[in-house]
């Protein structure tokens, strides 16, 4: 079988990987122009080109794909991972067996922009990837192959997406196997089914800490590695003595019989299964902080950060404005 890939970011090496593994002719690779990157914005090729050119492959980034770029190439199906541009019905009716898009959500359960991440915040038990047909509207083509992934009881959005890239390439393999056989088992959607995964902004980082320490444990480990979930940390600040820190890790545990406070309030250093940090009173049990970055740092260990900056007992996080 000969494809066009398109995709852009780190999801989609799994399964450009996968394709190349399994002997399927790569025509050519379709990503997104290199754009301004980092700090000093510097011009930044997407990760997909940079593995693309590591294998030897032709690499193409138009502001705008469109039929004409990939008729030339004769390839027999379009295959889209997290690509991030527009498809037109013309350029999709160019390959024989059309467009295949890879999706890391169980559809039509979470469409859209951040489907592992709302995952994770909804406290799902399990998620998976679809391969499925490149439609006009998001998310909403025929679905033609599932693979269903449990959502770890740790599980970080990091280490989830991992897991669905590598599962997504797999499954991709399978798929377009079954449509060069005819045997794919093409399904529409259940449109009544349909829940959305919204794109994540910077004004969900803030903790609520009248929240249960279960709903902000999600929330740390849903919103890695951007926003990161965050609170004012008395002394945290250089100019008005409290500032935002960003909370990479937590855990939460049971509140302590007897033990009185108010939310967000800090309770001391305690220890977890997974390590020492600051433990803070919430809505419904505590969080323990376990790693941490103050505002214009690196991320370190709670405790070692403490070292520094001790909080008394009785201090409370998550002030003014959150």
């Amino acid at each position: 079988m000969r494809v066009v890939f398109m995709g852009t970011p780190e999801f989609s090496l799994p399964s450009l990987e996968a394709l190349l593994s399994a002997g399927v002719e790569v025509a050519a690779v379709f990503t997104q122009p290199d754009r301004p990157a980092g700090r000093g914005r510097k011009l930044t090729p997407p990760p997909v080109k940079v593995r693309a050119l590591e294998r030897g492959l032709e690499v193409r980034q138009p502001e705008r794909v469109r039929a004409a770029d990939i008729a030339p190439l004769s390839p027999d199906a379009a295959v889209v991972v997290a690509y991030g541009q527009y498809l037109s019905g013309k350029l999709l009716s160019v390959p024989p067996l059309g467009g295949v898009n890879v999706h890391p959500s169980l559809l039509p359960r979470w469409r859209g922009a951040a489907p592992i991440q709302r995952a994770l915040l909804a406290g799902d038990e399990e998620t998976g990837v679809c391969t499925m047909r490149v439609a006009k509207e998001m998310d909403a083509g025929a679905i033609l192959g599932v693979a269903a992934v449990a959502v770890g009881p740790r599980e970080t959005s990091e280490s989830l997406h991992d897991r669905l890239a590598e599962a997504g390439g797999r499954l991709l393999v399978q798929t377009l196997e079954q449509l060069e056989r005819s045997e794919a088992d093409e399904r529409e959607q259940d449109s009544t089914l349909v829940t959305w995964a919204d794109k994540l902004t910077k004004e969900e980082a803030p903790l609520d800490w009248g929240a249960p320490a279960a709903a902000l444990d999600l929330r740390v480990r849903g919103l890695r590695p951007w926003p990161v979930a965050e609170t004012t940390w008395p002394g945290a600040g250089t100019k008005s003595g409290a500032g935002a820190i960003r909370i990479w890790r937590a855990y939460p545990l049971e509140s302590e019989s007897g033990a009185s406070a108010g939310h967000g309030e800090v309770l001391g250093v305690t220890d977890t299964p997974e390590g020492r940090g600051l433990r803070v009173r919430t809505g419904e049990g505590d969080l323990v902080l376990l790693e941490v970055q103050p505002p214009g740092g690196r991320r370190m260990l709670a405790a070692d950060y403490l070292r520094g900056r001790p909080l008394a007992g009785g201090a409370v996080l998550g002030g003014e404005g959150f």
